[in-house]
């Protein structure tokens, strides 16, 4: 487990271990004063993909990569807008149905700040994060995930 970060303010891992909500929450808020708002987000493996029925999914990625890329999607975020503090965390490995893949915490003063920068985070995670995902599919085989025109299309609608 590597701990990344890119300001005093924020918190990246990536990890195979799971994580637990209210801890995140405890730490995106504690001895926070300032921010009056605090949005979460936490993404669990379903069992239905397109079409198929999932008994799980192997999460892969490449430490360097993903770690540069994550720290660059949290720094836009902050460029656009005045954040308190920011969490990410994303699991790799073995998941099974329902366990947790990924938690995005932000903070901030006002409410519409930290529910725009936790979806921004979230829609360029989902397309700029090389993360690779195999489902295990119910019929005993597997498949690598295509990326998504929806999740396309919701990554460019920041860039408007």
């Amino acid at each position: 487990m590597k701990q990344l970060s890119n300001s005093m303010h924020d918190f990246i891992r990536v990890s195979e271990s799971d994580f637990n909500i209210q801890d995140e929450y405890q730490a995106l808020m504690q001895n926070n004063s300032t921010d009056g708002a605090a949005v979460f987000f936490v993404g669990l493996v379903r069992d239905f993909n397109q079409g198929n029925q999932i008994d799980g999914l192997f999460l892969e990625h490449y430490p360097e990569m993903t770690e540069k890329s994550l720290i660059k999607i949290v720094s836009n975020a902050r460029a656009r807008w005045k954040l308190g503090r920011v969490r990410v965390i994303h699991r790799v490995g073995q998941l099974n149905v329902s366990e947790k893949i990924v938690f995005v915490g932000v903070s901030s003063l006002y409410r519409e700040q930290s529910f725009e920068a936790a979806q921004f985070i979230m829609d360029f995670l989902k397309t700029e994060a090389p993360f690779w995902k195999k489902e295990m599919i119910k019929n005993g085989k597997t498949r690598w995930v295509e990326a998504d025109e929806k999740n396309s299309n919701a990554r460019q609608r920041w860039q408007k």
